[in-house]
């Protein structure tokens, strides 16, 4: 059940952004993966909705080694669409049904939910040091994605997210075998020009770059050695999918697999 007195469909960008403003008292739907099954069990109660179905807000463009996509294209069309990491970070999220309604912008800016982490696609975007151009209280603004998560989604609606064309990419994963797979723990690195960014996800409420592995490659260090340094300001966490134990077990693990399959 619902409070529900309004809702907004706004047919552009910039009718969505002016439809959203500050966001107060918005409720934002895009693919509804998330905020449908939070309204079905009453966690959500929505007075106002703000609908992206029709604001032209979906697609991928590439221009001179810079990728823009819509913040309401599918988790599906960046399988195929996306640069690495992220192309293989949207594969394995939820099942066929998720990924064809599921967003980019709705994965991005997804809360953790009460036993489990999710935003899986924040570890790619953190890799590839996406740019995130959003909308809210001040106008229109572009932001780091590392700025974008530390400030948090709330009081801005996500238009466009760019990415530059890394030139190796890699990834390494555990997952749980489930029908709405959820990731227990994923690596993503990219290298960028910038240098080498690895990013975590699963390992608490959203994901986390791994600077101190960062640093160790800068450094000139071994992928090998570099990966020892994984949990250096890394506490993975408890929930119901693993223990923060396990997780402390695993990660250098994953991360000196994903350094070594730079390709």
């Amino acid at each position: 059940m619902t409070n529900l007195t309004e809702v907004l469909a706004p047919t552009s960008p910039e009718d969505a952004a002016a439809a959203f403003g500050d966001g107060s008292g918005l409720t934002v739907v895009a693919g509804g993966t998330i905020v449908m099954p939070e309204i079905k069990l009453g966690r959500l109660r929505p007075e106002r909705a703000l609908y992206l179905g029709r604001a032209g807000l979906e697609g991928i463009e590439r221009s001179d080694g810079t990728v823009r996509i819509g913040a309401a294209t599918p988790v599906a069309a960046l399988v195929e669409g996306a640069p690495e990491p992220l192309a293989t970070f949207a594969a394995h999220v939820g099942d066929r049904e998720v990924r064809s309604q599921g967003t980019l912008g709705g994965n991005l800016c997804a809360p953790p939910a009460e036993t489990f982490s999710r935003g899986d696609l924040q570890a790619p975007l953190l890799a590839l040091g996406a740019r995130v151009r959003s909308a809210g209280s001040g106008g229109e603004r572009t932001d780091s994605i590392d700025d974008f998560l530390a400030a948090g989604p709330d009081g801005r609606l996500v238009l466009v997210l760019e990415v530059d064309e890394p030139a190796r990419a890699a990834t390494a994963a555990v997952r749980r075998p489930h029908a709405h797979a959820y990731t227990i723990l994923a690596v993503a690195v990219a290298e960028t020009a910038g240098g080498l960014r690895v990013a975590i996800a699963g390992a608490g409420p959203r994901a986390v770059r791994a600077t101190a592995v960062e640093q160790a490659l800068a450094g000139g260090a071994s992928p090998a050695d570099a990966a020892q340094s994984a949990l250096d300001g890394v506490n993975p966490q408890d929930d119901a999918l693993a223990s923060g134990n396990y997780r402390r077990q695993v990660l250098p693990g994953l991360v000196a697999r994903a350094l070594g399959d730079l390709s």
